[in-house]
């Protein structure tokens, strides 16, 4: 598995200031909002996107049920999903600004911040933002479609910005394909391009993503999202740079071949 841990920020001309208050904004969602994760939360169970209701348009509302902690054996409520107060497809653009637990939001907001400010940067503020919203809405339209189509349990709500930062990565893999990433990659701590880093971990999506088909939870992680959102962010962010001067990387290549093409000094 790769693991990133920062990037080659020394190109970047502006102070990435949507990135940080994206992060914010999850945080304080998270911390305040949904009190930490707390699993009897009804804002969470309000707000998350639940692939019954995006595909009927209604809002779904169920009874609180009694779980057994599969571990501790401690038995504990969880409260069924609550009325959504605005229109369920709402969701869609909430439910990315929320999380699951303190792993979830913290792998999350790691990724974004390597990543994002980058993206940020050559994009500008307001197409960023925009690229960002877009793709996590996407993302969630594709899990729903996966859902759908497997006959999952369509009550399961689900909530992250997994599929967004997805997408980030499909833009920032067009953008910057040979930015170096540090990076922990299977115990070793090295130095890699970012198509290799994002590369691996895409591909970590499609075996875990196609693994999931045979479980009907899912195996608890939306990958269809993850999927969906990074195909989204490849697409989508030729459209969103329309306009702006090319990618660092093919300036270069304008300039020069690259090193592995150039002709030999004799």
């Amino acid at each position: 598995m790769v693991f990133p841990l920062f990037d080659d920020n020394s190109q970047r001309r502006r102070f990435p200031l949507v990135n940080y208050c994206l992060i914010a904004a999850n945080v304080y969602v998270f911390l305040v909002l949904q009190d930490a994760g707390s699993p009897n939360n009804h804002f969470t169970y309000a707000w998350a996107t639940v692939p019954e209701e995006i595909l009927t348009g209604r809002d779904v509302v169920t009874e609180s049920k009694e779980v057994i902690h599969p571990l501790t054996g401690q038995r504990f409520a969880v409260p069924g999903l609550q009325p959504t107060p605005i229109s369920v497809y709402l969701t869609l653009l909430v439910s990315m600004f929320m999380h699951g637990g303190w792993a979830h939001l913290l792998g999350n907001m790691l990724f974004l911040w390597i990543f994002g400010d980058n993206v940020e940067d050559y994009l500008g503020a307001v197409r960023y933002l925009l690229f960002y919203l877009v793709c996590g809405v996407i993302a969630s339209l594709c899990h729903v479609g996966v859902a759908y189509a497997f006959h999952r349990d369509l009550d399961i709500p689900c909530l992250g910005a997994s599929g967004a930062i997805s997408g980030v990565l499909g833009g920032y893999l067009l953008l910057f394909p040979m930015n170096r990433v540090t990076v922990i990659l299977f115990r070793f701590l090295t130095e890699v391009p970012a198509f290799v880093a994002i590369g691996i971990w895409f591909l970590f999506q499609l075996v875990y993503g196609l693994g999931a088909l045979g479980d009907a939870s899912g195996g608890g992680v939306a990958y269809g999202a993850h999927i969906g959102g990074f195909i989204a962010g490849l697409g989508l962010v030729s459209i969103f740079s329309a306009g702006q001067h090319p990618p660092p990387w093919r300036d270069k290549l304008g300039k020069q071949p690259p090193g592995w093409i150039r002709r030999a000094p004799w």
